[in-house]
């Protein structure tokens, strides 16, 4: 099972990002075989530590062929990976699991919201967290109602329709 999830987990890392996984690498020190090679550098096979070599052990073929920066992102999600509670890779699972159930449009999205969300100021990113912890703290009720406001206001138009919606809408 935990070889079956490893490549989900990376796939998720580099589509969506990693947002609570974050924090903690940015708490950490860096990898020893990251320190060694500069970041644009190749990471060789050998430099990596035994974690890493058993976290990306279904890389191990074709390492030597991925792009150096691929392999920095991957020796980092790694070192996250390594570095997570239990709880932390349980959660981090399940998420992944939501969003390999979504639509390739729902997926899309989320990417969307991610990107924008990193291109905000930080002072902007911290509140919308600051915000969101507030949201988890409320009642189901409470949150329902949000939800259906926010639904009623923002209504999801098909994927088909877009386009089209969006070419009327640039007409005179």
């Amino acid at each position: 099972m935990r070889a079956a999830i490893l490549p989900l987990f990376f796939a998720a890392v580099f589509a969506v990002g990693a947002a609570q996984a974050a924090p903690v690498a940015a708490t950490q020190a860096p990898a020893a075989a990251v320190a060694q090679a500069p970041a644009t550098g190749p990471v060789a096979w050998d430099a990596l530590t035994p974690t890493e070599k058993q976290l990306l052990n279904y890389q191990k073929d074709k390492w030597a062929s991925l792009p150096a920066p691929r392999q920095h992102k991957l020796v980092n999600a790694a070192d996250r990976w390594a570095r997570m509670s239990p709880a932390e890779r349980d959660k981090f699972r399940e998420r992944v699991q939501r969003f390999q159930k979504l639509t390739p449009e729902e997926r899309q999205r989320m990417r969307q919201r991610y990107q924008a969300f990193q291109s905000l100021p930080p002072d902007e990113q911290q509140h919308i967290r600051d915000m969101y912890k507030k949201y988890q703290q409320l009642p189901a009720d409470k949150k329902q109602q949000l939800k259906q406001r926010y639904q009623k206001n923002h209504p999801v138009q098909p994927a088909a329709a877009a386009p089209a919606a969006a070419s009327k809408a640039k007409q005179p």
